[in-house]
């Protein structure tokens, strides 16, 4: 019996997903403002780029397929049907991650604390990376929300959160997660 009761708490333990509210208390969220908005780029085949990769040239990444580009138009859908507030948008500078704030949103601006460190090549950057994101956000000040397009290793690092590719994740500006939104593609 005691057994059993502790393999069904473990399991629980690794296989919860963020329950913090329900849809309704999510979207309430949302539309009041003031968050974080953590979003993993649009779905892109395949994990990190080829060993070629050149942040300027889009050729040499791994980037959106046609189901991607629809999954960026379903969360751009999203925001507008639901009348979400929203501040800013900032992307990471691959490809990817631009392409999905260009279709989802229109306006953006880039920032490279959001760029991938998943590869050796970038791996240095994270420390850094982490330190300007934390400053960005210490110095942002919005009763609208704030958009964060990146990668599945910044919101893994900031927010100890496994995102699917275009998965919304909410935060507060202590990176307490409120929620999420899984889009499909």
């Amino acid at each position: 019996m005691r057994i059993s009761t502790f393999i069904l708490i473990i399991f629980l333990f690794l296989t919860n997903e963020i329950k913090a509210g329900s849809k309704n208390q999510i979207l309430e969220n949302l539309q009041n403002g003031g968050n974080l908005i953590f979003i993993r780029h649009a779905y892109a085949p395949g994990s990190g780029d080829p060993d070629n990769f050149d942040l300027n040239d889009c050729s040499t990444q791994r980037n959106l397929n046609n189901s991607g580009k629809e999954q960026s138009k379903k969360i751009g859908n999203f925001f507008n049907e639901k009348n979400i507030p929203v501040d800013l948008v900032i992307s990471s500078e691959w490809c990817r991650c631009k392409e999905t704030a260009l279709i989802a949103f229109n306006n953006f601006e880039t920032k490279n604390f959001l760029n991938s460190f998943y590869s050796s090549k970038f791996a240095k950057n994270k420390n850094i990376q982490m330190k300007k994101l934390q400053d960005y956000i210490n110095n942002w000040k919005s009763d609208k929300n704030l958009i964060l397009i990146t990668h599945y290793v910044v919101i893994n690092e900031v927010l100890d959160y496994a995102p699917n590719s275009g998965e919304i994740i909410i935060s507060d500006i202590n990176f307490k997660i409120k929620g999420n939104i899984k889009i499909d593609f």
